[in-house]
C-alpha cells in the first residue's frame, strides 16, 4: 500500500511563493516517475511538472520559469517550488506517483490561493 501526503499549501499573495511537499509510504520501489498535478472546480485536471528517476522534468507552459519540480536522493518525496505565483495558479495542487507516463498512486490534494 503506497500512501502520499502532500504539505505546504495555503494562501498567499500574487508574487509570492509557496514550497510544497509529497512525501510517499510504503511499497514505491518500482516508481520512476513523479508528478504535481491540479485542478480548479469545474475544470479538468492539468499537469504541472514531471520529474522522472534519471532527474529529467517537465512543465507545463504555464507554469515554466516560475515552478521547480525537484526530488530527494531517496526518491520518496518530491517538492515543487513555486515562485511569481499568480491568481491564476489558484487550485488543489496532488502529486502522483507512477511508472513512465502511467500515474498510479494519488494524493489527496492541498490547496494553493493566491490573492490578486
Amino acid at each position: 500500500q503506497v500512501q502520499l501526503v502532500e504539505s505546504g499549501g495555503g494562501l498567499v499573495q500574487a508574487g509570492g511563493s509557496l514550497r510544497l511537499s509529497c512525501a510517499a509510504s510504503g511499497s514505491i520501489f518500482s516508481i520512476n516517475t513523479m508528478g504535481w498535478y491540479r485542478q480548479v472546480p469545474g475544470k479538468q485536471r492539468e499537469l504541472v511538472a514531471h520529474i522522472t528517476s534519471g532527474g529529467s522534468t517537465n512543465y507545463a507552459d504555464s507554469v515554466k520559469g516560475r515552478f521547480t519540480i525537484s526530488r530527494d536522493n531517496a526518491k520518496t518525496t518530491v517538492y515543487l517550488q513555486m515562485n511569481s505565483l499568480k491568481a491564476e495558479d489558484s487550485a488543489v495542487y496532488s502529486c502522483a506517483m507512477g511508472v513512465d507516463i502511467a500515474m498510479i498512486y494519488w494524493g489527496k490534494g492541498t490547496l494553493v490561493t493566491v490573492s490578486s
